[in-house]
Parts: structure tokens; C-alpha cells; sequence
């Protein structure tokens, strides 16, 4: 929670670093001396100016029309430099737009548009007959002024870029973590239920089949007396604990929607920057391959988000149809217009399709991801059937 906040602060200092920026052309407007050109051109060059810087950094748009969103703001603070016959405060906006480039370009190409600033304001005091001494002393204040706040500035997204890519690297060593753990357990129940089966279940088959033959055998002489009773009793004993054999198997061999839960809510546990809402829904058991499915889902999910969207809440959602198991995956930051599917979404939709299911995408009204598996049928069941139909 403390780095949602952290994040939101960074939010709100930006804004208000962009009202202080409104305040100086207000204010420049009201106390110094009238433009070149008409107020309210300059005003509306004002505004487009903050508005371009603004929506160059949102990350609303792609980087190409970032990049032109931010020349446009660049060249838009030359002109509101240029009109007005003292420069004021006014270099504080070059500032702001050179310390913006620090998100969208290369260190090297921010100190280019620097320099240009620098030159900028020294072309506009000898344009208007600034005393040099005077004007070698604010544009040398001002150099100083731009690096600290483009180095800062820089500092700070690299320290965001770095924070999201531990995250990243935290979500995938938790998910194979719980793989992993997951596997042994899974391990562990597959011995014991081939153990139960081998040493139970076909000793039960054969006491089974014996005794069918022995009624048989009975049936046809005519002493058969109350043996035949004890006969079906054992058989109807050994029918039942065959059936509770397959029962146990089948437990074993599956997952419960609690360990799954538990799964999920360990690697959300691992994200701090993203507040993850986990709710699972009353689900039958699935299986080991769906199981591991479901993880690596919701590992990509994770990963995805705090990759690229901007979100701070990320709901994931665990239901069962009468057919399906549903994981969805629905965050509330920015969604993408068209979706380009990677290299994680496309492993992913690959490793779901191999298990009959589908992986869709939306992005109205939220981006939302949702894996849809089919429900896990009696695979152990099915197996030991065949197994006592293959029996002699």
C-alpha cells in the first residue's frame, strides 16, 4: 500500500508542477508587459503548450505520437518565449518540458534539448537587449537548473523502471515456487494413489472375479445352501471397497480450489506496487496440468500489469460454469486500443488451447484477461474402469 501511495504522489506532483507552470503564464500575463501578439493567442499557445507536455507524459498514446506531442510542446515554449518582451519566469516551463524528455529520451538527447534552451534564452535577451553580464548570469542559473531537474528526474524513472522490473522478476520466482511445491505435493499423492491402486485395487478385482466364479460354480449344484448368501455379501463388500479405492484415487489425483486459492493469493502477495483482489468461487477439484495452467495465467496476468498498464488495483476472479473453469483477470489502468499478443500471452494461449480451452482478451471497458479451461473430468475413475475391464 505504501508504494500505491508513493506512486499517486509522483501523479500529484506532476499535476502540480504543471499548475505552477499555469500560475507563471497567468501571472506573467497580469504584472509584465503585453505580448507581440494578441493576449488570448498567447494564452491558448500557453495552454496547448501544458496540454501537449501533459498528454506526452500521460501514456496514453503511443510513442510516436508521444514523441510528436512532445515536440509540439517544446517548440509551443520557444514561441511563448519568443512573444514576450521579458522573459520572466517563464524559463521555469523549459525546464518542466526538458526535465519530461527525461521519460520519453535517451540522456544524451535531453542535454541536446537543454542546450537548445539554453540557446533559446540567450537568442531572446540579445534579441531584446538584455545586459550581457546579466544575461551570461540567468542563463548559466538556469543550465544549473536544468540538469538537476532532468538528472532527478531521470533518477526517479529509473528507480520506477527498475521497482516494476524486481516486481516482475518477484511474481515469476513466486509462481515457481508455488510450482514447484505444487509439483511434490502432487508428486507425493500420485505415489500413494498408485500405491493404493496396485496394492488394493487389483487385489480387490481378483477377490471380486473369484467370487463371481465361485457363485457361478455353486449355482449349479444343488447343495448350495447359505453359501451363496456369504458369497454375494463378500461380493457386495468387495464392490463397495472398490469403489471407495477409486473414490480415494481420484482425490488424490486432483487439486482442491483451496490449495488453488491459497496459490494465487501467494503470488499476488508478492506485488506490492498493485493492490490484488483474489476471489474463488465454489469450483470442483482440477487437475495437476490445470492446475499449473491456472498459476502461469495468473503469473502472466500479474506480469502484463504491472508491465504496462499503469494500473493500481487488479482483480483476479476464479468461477466454474457447468462446463468450464474461468480465471479472469481485470485491472483498472490504461487499456491499449488494439492488443498485440507476446511472447508471454502467446505461450500462454498455447498451453491452454493443448488443454481444450480458450484465452480471450478485451480492453472496453476495462483490460480484462480471461482463461477458460474445461472442468476436470474423473480421469482416475475412467482409469481404474479400464484397468478392471482389462483384468482376466
Amino acid at each position: 500500500m505504501m508504494t500505491v501511495d508513493h506512486r499517486r504522489l509522483e501523479e500529484y506532483s506532476g499535476a502540480a508542477i504543471l499548475v505552477l507552470c499555469l500560475g507563471i503564464g497567468v501571472l506573467t500575463l497580469l504584472v509584465g508587459v503585453e505580448p507581440f501578439i494578441p493576449v488570448w493567442a498567447w494564452a491558448l499557445l500557453l495552454l496547448g503548450c501544458l496540454g501537449s507536455v501533459f498528454l506526452a507524459a500521460s501514456g496514453m498514446f503511443a510513442r510516436r505520437h508521444q514523441l510528436m506531442l512532445y515536440a509540439a510542446a517544446l517548440l509551443s515554449s520557444w514561441a511563448l518565449l519568443f512573444t514576450m518582451p521579458h522573459q520572466g519566469m517563464l524559463a521555469v516551463i523549459l525546464v518542466v518540458i526538458a526535465a519530461v524528455g527525461s521519460y520519453l529520451l535517451s540522456i544524451p538527447k535531453v542535454l541536446g534539448i537543454v542546450l537548445l534552451n539554453l540557446l533559446a534564452l540567450i537568442l531572446q535577451q540579445v534579441i531584446h537587449g538584455v545586459d550581457p553580464v546579466e544575461s551570461i548570469a540567468s542563463t548559466v542559473f538556469y543550465g544549473f537548473i536544468h540538469l538537476a531537474a532532468v538528472f532527478s528526474t531521470y533518477a526517479l524513472w529509473r528507480e520506477t523502471t527498475l521497482r516494476a522490473e524486481l516486481e516482475q522478476k518477484n511474481v515469476e520466482l513466486e509462481a515457481a515456487g508455488v510450482l514447484l511445491e505444487h509439483s511434490a505435493k502432487t508428486a507425493e499423492r500420485l505415489r500413494i494413489a498408485r500405491e493404493l491402486h496396485d496394492a488394493i485395487g487389483h487385489q480387490l478385482t481378483v477377490l471380486n472375479l473369484e467370487l463371481e466364479a465361485a457363485r457361478h460354480r455353486l449355482a449349479a449344484r444343488a447343495e448350495v445352501g447359505d453359501v451363496t448368501v456369504h458369497i454375494e455379501q463378500a461380493a457386495e463388500v468387495a464392490k463397495e471397497l472398490l469403489a471407495d479405492v477409486r473414490a480415494t484415487v481420484g482425490e488424490l489425483r486432483a487439486t482442491e480450489p483451496g490449495d488453488l486459492q491459497a496459490q494465487l493469493e501467494r503470488i499476488a502477495g508478492s506485488v506490492p506496487s498493485l493492490e490484488i483482489h483474489v476471489e474463488t468461487d465454489a469450483i470442483a477439484a482440477v487437475d495437476d496440468q490445470q492446475g499449473t495452467a491456472l498459476v502461469r495465467a495468473a503469473q502472466e496476468i500479474i506480469t502484463n500489469t504491472v508491465k504496462h498498464s499503469e494500473a493500481r488495483e487488479l482483480s483476479l476472479v476464479l468461477t466454474q460454469d457447468a462446463s468450464h473453469v474461468i480465471l479472469t483477470g481485470t485491472n483498472d489502468g490504461l487499456a491499449p486500443k488494439t492488443v498485440t499478443f507476446g511472447h508471454g500471452l502467446t505461450g500462454l494461449q498455447e498451453r491452454v488451447e493443448l488443454l481444450g480451452g480458450q484465452l480471450s482478451v478485451t480492453t472496453s471497458p476495462c483490460f480484462t484477461v480471461q482463461v477458460q479451461l474445461p472442468a476436470a473430468g474423473s480421469l482416475s475413475e475412467s482409469m481404474l474402469r479400464d484397468e478392471e475391464q482389462a483384468s482376466p
